[in-house]
């Protein structure tokens, strides 16, 4: 396995760039085979959130796979590698395993605990899996790290507060408008988080909400469930003027908001404020709204500025069951890596005891055919007894860090070629035989180095 990270996060660009990175779902298809399509890259799968923008891949080299990414990357952005480079961070093998573990788990989330992250990058895992762009080597991962992300959430109280960034920010108007009790909502975008925004404000004591959506009908079944109305987007002046709150989260890819209108909306409101969340990427709203009177604007990045802390015990012991569940991942897969070359080692066996039995058959071509069974079978016991040691314990030291040295010494030692050694790696294992392909409809199953 040489998995590699590359991305881009609230922690490393600004909201500007990042909404500039963004891929949306119609335009993650094309990424996805650019990356696996490049010279240096096996397999790919890319994250893209409104906080984080990462391709995942297996690569053949760790430098010609770095310049593949970042240019497919900056590529998107619009901007020249050499700019974008300052934005992104690069993990590699163990380090990419346990970036991916922390994310799925919430650990790296603007609001720690989160736990949208993990239908994201179960989103993220069956896009590469529709697009067969993920291969063994991403399928075992994203597996792994979504089981660990589920534990985490389950066994630790680090959610305990349903954190969201839906419920940061809601948090944040509050703090800053006083109640919201009694306030009139409106909600643009009927995607999951404009659901999770409408939940969250009736839970603060808002109005039902308006709904404003692209497609009718997603509209009307988001303001059913909230108890509110429906409205297409060519309405959303008037309804802007009626609201005490806007929360916007679509998936489009230029602004749906103005200036403009939501200037002409606040000249017929006296006295009356404007509080406007806009939790898209890119953003729904032009930022120039916040230069309005009365208008209280607050992005991702206001967000993540205000963004509070987690228990700490709580990510502690969360930060322990990830190490744990890292190092036995990357345990089994370090076992499974040597197999090959056990494998090789007695198949190289079995030929030399063929064909020392063949050689036998030449010069006593009148040997009694029982006495020749028992003969072959003493011989391959033999042979057998004599590989079982070194064998069992080669694939119990390559479990450990840096135990593939181990293997390497018996395909130098018994000159094992690499082609017999691929040749058998590429075979499926018991256990992949019977799965196949492991995603969708399968269950989730449980089973170094870094650059800046």
């Amino acid at each position: 396995m040489s998995l590699l990270v590359i991305g881009l996060s609230y922690r490393t660009a600004p909201v500007a760039i990042l909404e500039r990175a963004v891929i949306g779902s119609d335009d993650m298809p094309k990424m996805l085979h650019e990356l696996a399509e490049s010279e240096h890259v096996n397999e790919a799968m890319v994250l893209s959130t409104c906080n984080r923008i990462e391709a995942y891949v297996d690569v053949e080299k760790f430098h010609g796979g770095v310049f593949e990414v970042s240019s497919a990357l900056a590529r998107r952005a619009g901007m020249d590698v050499s700019d974008f480079g300052e934005y992104l961070y690069v993990h590699y093998e163990q380090a990419a395993c346990h970036h991916l573990f922390r994310v799925t788990a919430g650990l790296d989330s603007m609001v720690v605990g989160e736990s949208q992250i993990l239908g994201q990058v179960r989103t993220a895992y069956a896009q590469a899996v529709e697009e067969q762009t993920a291969g063994r080597a991403l399928h075992e991962l994203a597996q792994r790290a979504l089981s660990a992300g589920k534990r985490v959430h389950a066994e630790t109280t680090i959610d305990r507060n349903g954190a969201s960034v839906v419920g940061q920010a809601v948090e944040l108007a509050t703090a800053m408008t006083g109640s919201l009790s009694g306030r009139s909502v409106l909600i643009v975008g009927a995607g999951s988080m404009g659901a999770l925004g409408g939940t969250t404000l009736l839970r603060a004591g808002a109005l039902p909400a308006v709904v404003a959506n692209r497609t009718p009908e997603n509209g009307a079944r988001l303001a059913e469930t909230l108890g509110g109305r429906a409205v297409s987007l060519e309405g959303l002046a008037d309804e802007v003027a009626g609201a005490d709150l806007v929360l916007t989260s679509t998936g489009s890819t230029s602004v749906v908001l103005t200036a403009d209108v939501v200037a002409r909306a606040m000249a017929d409101r006296a006295d009356r404020p404007l509080v406007i969340l806009d939790l898209a990427l890119p953003r729904d709203v032009d930022p120039a709204v916040a230069d309005l009177d009365g208008v209280t604007y607050l992005d991702l990045e206001a967000i993540r500025d205000a963004a509070s802390g987690a228990d700490t015990d709580a990510v502690t012991e969360a930060e322990r069951m990830l190490s744990v569940d890292v190092d036995s991942y990357l345990a089994a897969q370090r076992a499974v890596a040597v197999a090959p070359t056990v494998a090789a080692l007695r198949a190289r066996a079995s030929e030399v005891v063929d064909a020392e039995l063949l050689r036998l058959d030449g010069k006593l071509p009148g040997l009694d055919p029982r006495v020749r069974a028992e003969l072959a079978r003493t011989v391959r016991r033999t042979v057998s007894t004599l590989l079982h040691g070194p064998t069992v314990r080669v694939k119990q030291l390559a479990s450990s860090p840096g135990g593939s040295i181990y293997a390497d010494a018996l395909r130098t030692l018994f000159e094992l070629g690499p082609e017999a050694v691929d040749a058998l790696a590429a075979l499926p294992t018991e256990v992949e035989a019977d799965r196949a392909c492991p995603f969708p409809g399968a269950t989730e199953t449980n089973t170094d180095g870094e650059a800046r």
